[in-house]
């Protein structure tokens, strides 16, 4: 098998952390939908007596403990990819940041987790712990894309006006994501029969999230065809294709499971769709700049020209 150097390691681990980032929200999603958020109803032990679940606990027990197990695997792969990164030869400042935030985001999650479950499900500590994820994701995805690129600095490959244009766009993304979470909280899935809701009329606040999906939508078309027109690169105009993509499929999702009365399966879908989402609004930003490789460094004192021969001797008489 060939050795894998330290670089490859690093990037391979950074993916892995965003990948299980991703699946610990959908997992989240799972706990919530079936009814299993007090599944575990003490913490950090799942009960009293024990850290881990019972027979007594039933299904709910299980998903809940197994949405805690998957935590602690995302731990040891932080744990993992920030040890890589301290291992570079030459060790790049940005890496070890990164890995860093993406590992101190961990017991993050446990703390809110825990405050979760102590507070009865409170609908706006659970969508913290959602957003917590967001947080993470965007480190693990700045993580893998670093792990590619030098320390060059970095060079911005579209005007100034159409970058203005991609900032409106990721926040209003941020924004969609953000009243998603409201929604969520205002809506039947609890993650428990007893845990209250956040109050909020759930027609008027789904109605805000529609439209803001609507301007989302409108933006990034906007932006890709501002940026085919300006002929911007073709990696970037492919970012802003994805994303309009993705953000047609999500909301296609979005008002079915409305219309439907959100039935569980779609509700996850949406949930995996939101992170999708983000995960396209990073690319869009990422695709609008990068890191060109520096020309090697003149040499400070050229070689000087080799002294001319010396002429032939001149010939005796």
């Amino acid at each position: 098998m060939p050795e894998v150097s330290k670089s490859t390691l690093l990037r391979r681990l950074a993916l892995a952390s965003l990948i299980a980032n991703v699946g610990l929200v959908v997992t989240g999603a799972a706990v919530r939908l079936t009814g299993s958020g007090l599944g575990c109803p003490t913490w950090p032990k799942c009960t009293d007596a024990s850290y881990t679940t019972t027979h007594e606990m039933g299904v709910h027990g299980v998903i809940e403990f197994g949405n805690r197990l998957l935590g602690i695997a995302l731990g040891l792969i932080a744990l993992a990819t920030f040890v890589a990164a301290l291992l570079q030869k030459p060790r790049r400042r940005s890496l070890v940041l990164l890995s860093l935030a993406a590992g101190l985001g961990i017991p993050g999650q446990g703390v809110i987790g825990g405050i979760t479950v102590l507070t009865d499900l409170n609908p706006w500590v659970v969508g913290l712990h959602f957003l917590l994820s967001m947080a993470l994701i965007t480190a693990t995805w700045a993580l893998w894309q670093r792990t590619g690129e030098g320390d060059a600095p970095v060079r911005r490959l579209v005007a100034t006006p159409l970058r203005h244009l991609a900032a409106l766009t990721t926040l209003v993304s941020a924004a969609v994501i953000v009243v998603g979470v409201i929604v969520t909280g205002s809506g039947p899935h609890a993650g428990d029969e007893q845990a209250k809701r956040n109050g909020l009329d759930p027609t008027t606040i789904s109605q805000a999230h529609a439209d803001l999906v609507f301007l989302l939508i409108g933006l990034s078309v906007a932006l890709w065809f501002a940026l085919r027109a300006a002929g911007a690169p073709a990696p970037a105009i492919r970012a802003a294709a994805v994303f309009v993509l993705v953000e047609l499929a999500q909301g296609l999702i979005g008002f079915v499971q409305y219309f439907t009365h959100l039935p569980v399966i779609l509700v996850a879908a949406h949930m995996l769709g939101a992170c999708l989402v983000w995960v396209a609004t990073l690319n869009l930003l990422w695709r609008l700049r990068d890191r060109p490789t520096p020309a090697p460094p003149a040499d400070a004192h050229p070689a000087l020209p080799e002294p001319a021969a010396p002429p032939p001797p001149a010939p005796v008489p």
